[in-house]
């Protein structure tokens, strides 16, 4: 396992897996999913259509992430700490970067 900001990074499988339900948390709220659409620029047939792209769920951890109240809240409702959509977001396509902003 490699490790990623002093954190584990987990298979990727369970990333998707993650990401996948993240979404699906997402579009339980319509200001949520509409603030994910507008940072993202995607529309709901491109939503449907990627929802199992890697590098899109990808983008939904980033959003996740860039939002300490929805990032708390979500982790809540799934029952995991809150580390654990940073260390699936190191698991997708461009987690292994550093986010400077």
């Amino acid at each position: 396992m490699e490790r990623w900001m002093g954190v584990g990074v987990m298979e990727r499988g369970q990333a998707e897996a993650m990401a996948a339900r993240a979404l699906a948390w997402l579009a339980t709220d319509d200001e949520r999913l509409m603030g994910f659409l507008g940072q993202t620029g995607a529309g709901v047939d491109e939503l449907r259509r990627r929802i199992a792209d890697p590098e899109f769920l990808g983008f939904v951890l980033d959003h996740l992430l860039s939002d300490e109240a929805s990032l708390v809240a979500f982790c809540a409702e799934d029952g995991i700490r809150p580390e654990e959509p940073m260390r699936a977001r190191a698991a997708l396509p461009g987690g292994a970067l550093p986010n400077w902003t």
